[in-house]
């Protein structure tokens, strides 16, 4: 996993730095993040995707191809809105990441069979949360201009 190489990229984020699109502040974005790493690592559980199952084989092509994930997308459970900051800064959110990032790891060195569902593509092993993360991640820091566009 790329891990190392998106929070060294994220150390030169600031709480001035601007997306090139989307609602997103550099703390919100890291936060949203944080709560995609909680929901592959156990600690955030959901139930439900929006997508029905017999469409996760579809998602799963998808998530495996080298298509990057939308821009503006919005995803019908967190809603277009802001949602409020839960850190009391940026740097405290990046070193919540860190931590969110490591009980990962540890997460699936203790249950490797698991499969955390995620909001859109449904369970993932941890090879697809992987794919999953480096998409994610991949694509937030470019909204923030931190990988440049291809």
């Amino acid at each position: 996993m790329a891990f190392e190489y998106y929070t060294e990229l994220l150390k030169s984020l600031n709480k001035d730095s601007l997306p090139l699109w989307g609602k997103m502040t550099s703390q919100h974005m890291i936060e949203h993040l944080i709560l995609a790493v909680q929901l592959s690592n156990g600690k955030h559980i959901i139930n439900e995707c929006i997508n029905p199952p017999e469409k996760y084989p579809l998602l799963k092509r998808i998530l495996h191809s080298s298509k990057p994930l939308p821009k503006n997308f919005v995803n019908t459970i967190i809603g277009e809105g802001l949602k409020p900051l839960i850190h009391q800064n940026l740097e405290l959110a990046k070193e919540d990441l860190l931590i969110e990032i490591e009980n990962f790891e540890l997460f699936f060195k203790k249950n490797p069979e698991a499969k955390p569902m995620n909001i859109t593509f449904g369970p993932l092993n941890y090879e697809e949360w992987i794919i999953f993360h480096n998409k994610h991640f991949t694509h937030h820091l470019t909204q923030f201009g931190l990988i440049k566009e291809k």
